[in-house]
């Protein structure tokens, strides 16, 4: 489900650079190991941000989804978080070479250190007005291990599971600040298990691969202390039956619109 479309080497490297919101964002990834596309501008596209507020995304990688959003809310200061050195001063790199340096810096962290030592790089708990994330889709043992160790740290979560992700993200956010995360469908029973009442004002959106297919990925995002009811959206649909993307997703991949996740 990757967006890079026009994907190229990057001279005398193991990167490829790729394109994203209509080539408005060039991004350095990884040739082989985990890699950024649709999911993580789709993330982006769901967080509810403003001009002067505070956002942060954890499990970063190469920044795709921070930049994206960075890109689209002017103002915004965007900090991305990631377990892997090499990603995150990609990140840094990415950030620098598409201008977003000011606004978006990248920090080596895990999910699973104490949260202590994070205020000490100014990204203390509590303190984010959105929080976003595409955790590790499996835990150890449930699917196959890919020979790369990149892409098998960022889809397995050895170490830390779904619940010490969402633990993690809640806690970063603000009283009232939004939580955002894509994740497959089929697992959407533990992701909200694990949310539990941590979030109120729950909304699912699925991302329906073609009209009549089965949502593979989801994007769920709450409210840190709300009590309202959980939604169930239309969602959108990314392909249409000629196989091209629809208009609205269209906009979000290639103008980088932000997707309507209000309730009526």
């Amino acid at each position: 489900m990757g967006e890079e479309a026009h994907a190229k080497p990057a001279a005398g490297s193991d990167l490829t650079d790729d394109g994203f919101l209509g080539e408005r964002l060039k991004i350095l990834q990884p040739a082989k190991g985990h890699r950024s596309g649709l999911d993580a501008v789709m993330l982006a596209a769901s967080v509810p941000a403003i001009h002067g507020e505070r956002a942060l995304d954890v499990g970063c990688g190469a920044g795709v989804a921070a930049l994206c959003l960075a890109r689209r809310v002017q103002g915004l200061e965007v900090r991305g978080i990631d377990i892997q050195a090499g990603l995150v001063a990609l990140a840094g790199e990415n950030a620098a070479r598409n201008g977003l340096e000011e606004r978006a810096r990248f920090i080596e962290a895990d999910v699973a250190a104490p949260r202590g030592a994070l205020s000490e790089k100014d990204c203390p708990p509590h303190s984010f007005d959105h929080v976003m994330a595409n955790p590790p889709f499996y835990a150890p043992g449930t699917t196959w291990t890919p020979p790369d160790a990149g892409k098998s740290t960022a889809h397995i979560a050895e170490g830390a599971d779904l619940a010490l992700w969402v633990d993690f993200c809640c806690a970063m956010a603000r009283p009232k600040g939004t939580v955002s995360f894509i994740h497959r469908a089929d697992a959407l029973g533990g992701l909200l298990g694990a949310i539990g009442t941590k979030l109120g004002g729950l909304v699912i959106y699925p991302l329906w691969p073609a009209p009549g297919k089965a949502a593979r990925r989801l994007l769920v995002q709450g409210i840190k202390g709300s009590r309202a009811p959980l939604a169930m959206l239309p969602g959108l649909v990314l392909h249409g039956e000629e196989g091209g993307f629809e208009p609205e997703a269209e906009a979000v991949l290639r103008h980088g619109e932000a997707l309507d996740f209000s309730v009526s």
